[in-house]
């Protein structure tokens, strides 16, 4: 008889831990399916949304666990629930590690591996997790047919051999969430550029909207000098690597990096399109009082990150305003650069497959499944986060992202910035809006900025 069991365990003693991670093995190898062998070599050259076409059996045995950083899953239990219908005798299992940058590492040692395994993008390099990519599967070996071409090129990640060991699942960006609905009320376009942003807020705040633009008044990643100015400093590194080792460094004469992008956000500030005081008294955190501050229906534009959109879908039944006035919003990036605003395509999680897993032959077919545009599109509409596909039609909230112009997108890997780099853009930029820095100031002081 067979069980899906889609739990959802949190393991907090590392005892438990090896123990709860659960990955049975199987007897003997699952026998391919005929027809699809016979199609194989045609099956190679079909697009990047080729239909997914099962290498077995449909009878075919198995057990496969997942574990990650989500306290809950659904988007991803979905997709179980999808691949049985092409193996319904399968059994697949989600698994939350309670402190995962401390467990995952014991877990892949222990006795019974998980198969499948989330990494992110700044574990690489670090020695606590070399075991993760040791030990991972490589996706982009040929044999194993998974449609890497589905996937943007620029999140993509090759190794330092060409090899590709983690596929993203989701993926994320830095900008700001649009009430629609007031744009259409006052005969607005969504500005493009931070002329024309500087003209709409004029218009917006004769029209009685107090701060046009609004945001988390934090140092974090979705506060408002980060979602507002880092794309535009990420594309002014994009532009000139050889500044990266001196702000990786914290070199001080690389401070000038920043310049540009931190008088911009002055810019914002002094100009009107935002007022401090305004987000600092109404949003108190950079997550959910962004979200439910947005829903009151009267902010025309709200800076974030995309993973603050992802909360918003569970979050409008929760906001009174929202229900009793709903209205359309999506998310564009900032418009703070003169020709138009620069796009973060950004890695948000990644799945890495355990090259030891007892049950290897279905876990790459689980991943072959799920390396699909129009898999890899619902999950991400699911979870409302971008998806790592060339698609992003599925989900309305992201559509504006659609075509961006390349000359303005900074992809992962066009840029290589440590976290001690962007936590003092950040406190520089937060130090800025505040009043606490000037922008001279914060540029001559780039690396002995207060990051606390």
């Amino acid at each position: 008889m067979n069980r899906r069991n889609n739990t959802i365990t949190s393991l907090i003693l590392m005892t438990v831990l090896v123990l709860s991670t659960v990955s049975c093995g199987q007897t003997q190898e699952p026998k391919q399916n005929e027809s699809q062998s016979t199609e194989q070599s045609q099956g190679q050259q079909e697009g990047a949304n080729k239909e997914f076409s099962p290498k077995y059996q449909s009878d075919t045995e198995f057990k496969l666990s997942v574990v990650g950083t989500y306290s809950n899953f659904e988007s991803l239990e979905s997709e179980f629930e999808r691949f049985y219908a092409y193996y319904p005798n399968g059994e697949l299992e989600y698994t939350y590690l309670d402190d995962y940058t401390n467990t995952i590492a014991k877990a892949l040692a222990g006795q019974e591996t998980p198969d499948i395994y989330v990494v992110q993008p700044w574990m690489y390099g670090d020695e606590r997790f070399d075991s993760l990519f040791d030990g991972a599967e490589v996706l982009s070996a040929p044999e194993l047919e998974i449609n890497l071409d589905c996937i943007r090129e620029g999140l993509r990640w090759e190794m330092e051999n060409n090899e590709i060991l983690a596929i993203p699942v989701f993926a994320t960006s830095y900008g700001m969430l649009v009430n629609m609905d007031i744009f259409e009320k006052e005969g607005l376009d969504v500005p493009d550029t931070f002329e024309e942003l500087k003209d709409t807020c004029d218009k917006l705040k004769a029209a009685g909207y107090e701060s046009p633009v609004m945001g988390s008044n934090t140092s974090t990643t979705p506060g408002i000098g980060y979602a507002f100015a880092y794309p535009m400093f990420a594309k002014n590194i994009k532009d000139d690597r050889s500044i990266e080792d001196d702000l990786n460094n914290l070199v001080p004469s690389a401070g000038e990096a920043m310049r540009a992008s931190l008088s911009r956000l002055k810019e914002l500030v002094d100009y009107g399109c935002i007022d401090i005081d305004k987000c600092t008294a109404e949003i108190e955190d950079d997550y959910n009082a962004v979200i439910m501050r947005f829903f009151e229906g009267d902010v025309p534009m709200m800076l974030c990150s995309g993973d603050v959109v992802s909360g918003t879908k569970k979050r409008e039944s929760k906001s009174e305003a929202f229900e009793a006035n709903p209205f359309e919003y999506d998310f564009y990036v900032a418009p703070s650069g003169d020709e138009g605003g620069y796009y973060m395509d950004s890695m948000n999680l990644l799945f890495c497959i355990n090259k030891n897993s007892a049950n290897l032959d279905m876990t790459n077919e689980f991943i072959r499944f799920l390396t699909n545009e129009e898999e890899l599109g619902l999950m991400a509409q699911e979870k409302r986060l971008i998806t790592p596909t060339k698609d992003y039609s599925l989900d309305e909230v992201y559509a504006s992202l659609s075509g961006f112009p390349e000359e303005r997108t900074v992809n992962f890997g066009d840029i290589e910035i440590m976290d001690t780099a962007v936590k003092q853009f950040r406190a520089a930029a937060y130090a800025v809006i505040n009043g606490k820095m000037t922008v001279e100031e914060a540029v001559e002081g780039y690396g002995t900025i207060p990051t606390d």
